[in-house]
């Protein structure tokens, strides 16, 4: 989700973060272009040359959010290039942390949970492109670490990483750091024993 100069990102930032603040306070029904400039201090023309429509408002808003959490991610990485598991963990609450104050996370809870019924085609449409940007990210860093796993396996893990993490964002059901600890056993079992064979209906 790049190819925005520095420039024009700028422009869009405080737009993005103002949609991001209306749509956790009013809903995504309330967000409207003429709203979003008066409240961001521009013009409507300039919300328009700088975001477009209010879909692209959403995909921006997604974009903005999502590059947070893989900033949080590599950074989670880096501290462990040595140990996956450890890097596991700490991607898994730090994510988490970040999500339980997210403005936009919330907004995309109670949307989901019938509160904000138009925002629901928006985020449904974009899950799937969401999911795929995530799960390469993971599997460019597990790349770097010697699992011992194939390649279907690795596909295996992240995809059940990725799937369980995202639910615990939108739903959690514990601590930040409880999740992680459970997420990081699972791994260090799974990687504690290596495939002899492939996955049997690959």
């Amino acid at each position: 989700m790049g190819g925005t100069s520095p420039a024009a990102a700028s422009g869009r930032r405080p737009i993005i973060d103002v949609a991001i603040e209306m749509t956790a306070r009013d809903g995504w029904a309330a967000v409207t272009m003429t709203r979003l400039a008066e409240q961001a201090g521009v013009s409507r023309q300039t919300v328009y040359n700088e975001i477009g429509s209010k879909n692209s408002l959403a995909d921006a808003m997604l974009a903005h959010e999502l590059d947070r959490f893989l900033t949080a991610i590599g950074t989670a990485f880096d501290r462990h290039p040595g140990d996956l598991v450890e890097a596991i963990h700490d991607a898994v609450r730090d994510v988490l942390e970040l999500a339980r104050g997210n403005l936009l996370v919330r907004a995309i809870a109670s949307a989901t949970h019938g509160a904000d019924t138009e925002l629901v085609p928006l985020l449904t449409t974009q899950a799937e492109t969401l999911l795929t940007e995530v799960k390469a990210v993971l599997a460019a860093r597990v790349e770097t670490y010697r699992t011992g796993l194939g390649g279907e396996q690795v596909e295996v893990l992240i995809d059940l990483m990725t799937r369980t993490v995202l639910s615990h964002v939108v739903q959690p059901t514990g601590t930040p750091a409880g999740t992680a600890d459970g997420l990081a056993w699972l791994a260090s079992r799974v990687l504690e024993e290596p495939a002899r064979k492939p996955l049997r209906y690959s």
